[in-house]
């Protein structure tokens, strides 16, 4: 390669990141840690594509190694997340403002959810990069017919989706029963979604000062009460609607 990709784009699983490989045109593979680094062009501006794995040490190493390895200058984590908020529904999208692992507890040394040593229990997303990801996925919501198409936009009732933006948990347990959720709402009541690797790379883009935000499609309720097939919803949805966002946002750049 002549030139070092510079965005970073990461996902969790395959599923999630298809649509978005999808668009690279000219895509190299570079195989590091187990992990297939996808560099190429969007709109032409440099970029590296990779699965973080699931989980919160998975997704710390994925983000080092993007910044060591590859010299990315920011880092754009998109997939799914579990809706927590009363209000945050299948097919909405939970843009990052802040970001906590709920699985945190150190106490009595540190207070419940605080990353020892650090002195903060939240880790801020990028605000600027965050602003930009928040215009392009209104847009994006604003015409969902043009990236899903009215069979599939029907389907899943997507007419009326939204964006959110606040806090967004994560913990290395998948939540899918409605006493886990219940716990929490209770524990964090502004938390929006839950997940299994944001505030993991929020905190390494933190040690290195560099931008990060965290874009998710809310693919269930995170409780027993999912209906939605999890595989369909993501290849139909998610990964087609997370792409589209970041084309948008490669476009206003």
């Amino acid at each position: 390669m002549n030139e070092v990709p510079r965005i970073g784009i990461v996902s969790a699983l395959h599923d999630e990141l298809a649509a978005v490989l999808q668009r690279l045109p000219d895509e190299q593979r570079a195989p590091v840690a187990g992990r297939d680094f996808w560099c190429g062009h969007w709109h032409g501006h440099a970029l590296v594509a990779v699965l973080a794995r699931v989980g919160k040490v998975a997704a710390a190493t994925t983000a080092t190694i993007l910044i060591e390895r590859f010299g990315v200058d920011r880092i754009v984590f998109t997939g799914v997340a579990g809706g927590l908020a009363a209000h945050v529904r299948v097919g909405d999208l939970v843009l990052a403002r802040e970001l906590l692992q709920h699985d945190m507890d150190a106490s009595p040394l540190f207070a419940r959810h605080e990353v020892p040593l650090y002195g903060r229990a939240r880790f801020a997303t990028d605000a600027a990069l965050s602003d930009a990801l928040a215009r392009a996925a209104q847009a994006v919501l604003a015409r969902p017919e043009a990236t899903l198409g009215a069979g599939v936009t029907r389907e899943f009732a997507l007419h009326a989706a939204r964006l959110h933006q606040g806090l967004v948990v994560t913990g290395d347990r998948f939540v899918a029963a409605a006493a886990d959720s219940a716990a929490l709402r209770a524990a964090l009541p502004d938390a929006l979604a839950v997940e299994m690797e944001g505030a993991a790379v929020a905190q390494v883009c933190h040690d290195y000062g560099l931008p990060f935000a965290a874009l998710r499609t809310i693919s269930d309720r995170a409780d027993d009460s999912a209906h939605v097939d999890f595989s369909r919803f993501v290849a139909r949805v998610a990964s087609p609607v997370s792409a589209a966002v970041l084309e948008a946002y490669f476009q206003s750049l």
